[in-house]
């Protein structure tokens, strides 16, 4: 049984709001007035490493963007995420092949997880491919067969500080030559 519209509205409200107010990401939603159901909600995700296939080259992506739908059963439904941004992932397929992203990853959704979980969860996934675990598509295989063999170790960004003008990259699986 869903909640009621009003319960609903605010609970999405106000985990948008604590999105906004906890995550460094870019965070739109399709209705500001939350009425209208299915919502979509458009987040960019910034200074998060995440592997990319550019050139026939396995390097770093910091931006990506998914489309996250929250339909009028939420919090009994988890959200449906579509990934819209180039990847090379085995848990997440590229865009051309549907944007899928492994559901494994969310089993765990109860009513009382939140969207905040959510994208943290989305976050460490991107992050840290699992190899023996990919989707079926074309894409995906590959991926899973090169972190076989070639794991992935996403770039440690450290933050700048009040004496520094730009964050720094340590370490990763690009040559220092990230694609945003």
């Amino acid at each position: 049984m869903p909640l009621p519209i009003e319960v609903l509205r605010q609970r999405l409200y106000n985990e948008i709001l604590t999105c906004k107010k906890e995550l460094r990401h870019i965070i739109s939603v399709s209705d500001s007035s939350l009425s209208n159901f299915p919502i979509e909600i458009d987040l960019t995700f910034v200074k998060t490493p995440g592997p990319f296939l550019w050139e026939g080259k396995v390097t770093t992506r910091y931006t990506h963007k998914v489309k996250i739908i929250i339909t009028a059963q939420y919090p009994y439904q988890k959200p449906i995420v579509r990934w819209l941004s180039p990847i090379f992932h085995p848990n997440i397929m590229p865009p051309h092949e549907g944007g899928y992203v492994c559901t494994k990853l969310f089993d765990t959704w109860t009513p009382q997880s939140t969207l905040l979980m959510f994208i943290k969860g989305l976050e460490t996934l991107l992050s840290n491919p699992n190899p023996g675990n990919p989707l079926g598509s074309e894409a995906c295989q590959k991926a899973a067969e090169y972190f076989e063999k070639h794991p992935y170790k996403p770039p440690v960004i450290v933050e700048k500080t009040k004496t520094e003008h730009a964050p720094k990259i340590v370490g990763g699986a690009e040559d220092g030559e990230g694609k945003a």
